[in-house]
């Protein structure tokens, strides 16, 4: 009987990464799994149905960072955010961020205006003569 209730604790690890948010779809949760991308508790796991539960360390890629992430929970449907956030516990580092521009700066305001853009215009057929 015992077996039952650790049974009933656990559950798929694609289901799981669902309802805790980190992908978008189970296909896509169970894609990364079955690519061998993910470990559980140190081990790299190849197949989807792979049962975990609380207690148990998951290191997956996503985006353009390595998470390591400790379930506290089993979870019983993709919720909203926060009772996702509340499934599990962040243990990656914080990503610094570096302060790059978001876009190429131009001397001006930016963006040419209606009235710029035709003067520009106007200049390079005037060039081209």
């Amino acid at each position: 009987m015992q077996q039952q209730d650790t049974t009933s604790a656990r559950i798929r690890i694609d289901k799981w990464l669902w309802y805790a948010r980190f992908f978008k779809t189970r296909g896509l949760s169970a894609k990364l799994v079955s690519g061998g991308h993910v470990r559980v508790n140190g081990e790299k796991i190849a197949k989807a149905a792979h049962a975990v539960g609380p207690g148990d360390v998951l290191t997956f890629p996503q985006a353009r960072q390595v998470r390591v992430i400790r379930i506290l929970a089993k979870g019983a449907r993709r919720g909203p955010a926060a009772e996702a956030q509340a499934l599990y516990e962040d243990l990656s580092p914080p990503v610094e961020r570096l302060n790059v521009p978001s876009g190429p700066k131009y001397e001006g305001k930016g963006r040419p205006t209606k009235r710029d853009r035709r003067k520009l215009d106007l200049n390079r057929s005037d060039a081209l003569d």
